[in-house]
């Protein structure tokens, strides 16, 4: 199902991947690919690809949604020799290729762009069982792109955290699985507190640990009187 809102569409692909395409044309991707959501994927559609941390780095995913002219935006810690399961570096693909950091603002042609923190409370309650975070504070971030004065924000693996509450957007791509990031009931509480035009659910249900009740998800954050929306 595709979701309209104002000026942008939004297609859930799975996971973490995102399309996001606004009415003059441009087309964005968030952290394509892995556990098999893309596998009959082959578009190669984007104009701009946002890739969060590591996790989610996947350059058979990002060649599924990338024209041969597009822009790949990824967090400056990403560094392939660490992950096993990946053999080339974001340099070595074929795309245009620029590191970002959190807590910057950037234009990228028509499109205007921002990224924030991404990271586990080691406090919090997403850790491992030797009390590490899943997702070290600078290892990963969230983005907001603007599109055709539409700000849909995708706030990667995180908890919630306070500067989240100071953003001004229109869409709000949250994750809900829980275990790896917050939960459905922090990210209710979240929407609530943002207050966005609207709030489409994703990082749940592709595997058991995220697995979690997103129409319970829809009613919490509907009865606080913010618009929500399943994409399934």
């Amino acid at each position: 199902m595709t979701v309209s809102y104002d000026a942008i569409t939004v297609d859930w692909l799975g996971y973490a991947t995102v399309r996001l395409e606004g009415r003059t044309g441009v087309v964005v991707y968030t952290d394509p690919g892995r556990y098999g959501v893309l596998e009959d994927y082959d578009a190669r559609d984007g104009d701009l690809v946002l890739i969060t941390h590591a996790h989610h780095y996947d350059p058979d995913g990002i060649r599924r949604v990338a024209h041969e002219d597009a822009i790949v935006l990824v967090h400056d810690a990403i560094d392939a020799s660490e992950i096993d399961r990946v053999d080339e570096r974001p340099e070595d693909l074929p795309y245009e290729i620029e590191r970002v950091r959190a807590d910057e603002s950037f234009v990228l042609g028509p499109l205007d762009l921002f990224t924030t923190p991404a990271y586990n409370d080691p406090d919090g309650p997403h850790t491992r069982p030797d009390g590490t975070p899943h997702h070290p504070r600078g290892e990963g971030c969230g983005y907001g792109v603007t599109i055709d004065g539409v700000t849909a924000f995708w706030a990667g693996d995180t908890d919630v955290l306070a500067a989240h509450e100071e953003l001004a957007i229109d869409v709000a791509m949250l994750p809900i699985g829980g275990a790896y990031t917050m939960d459905r009931h922090e990210a209710a509480d979240l929407a609530a507190a943002m207050d966005p035009g609207l709030v489409v659910p994703i990082h749940y249900d592709t595997f058991a640990e995220i697995e979690t009740d997103d129409e319970a998800f829809v009613v919490d954050v509907a009865t606080r009187g913010v618009p929500v929306v399943l994409d399934r």
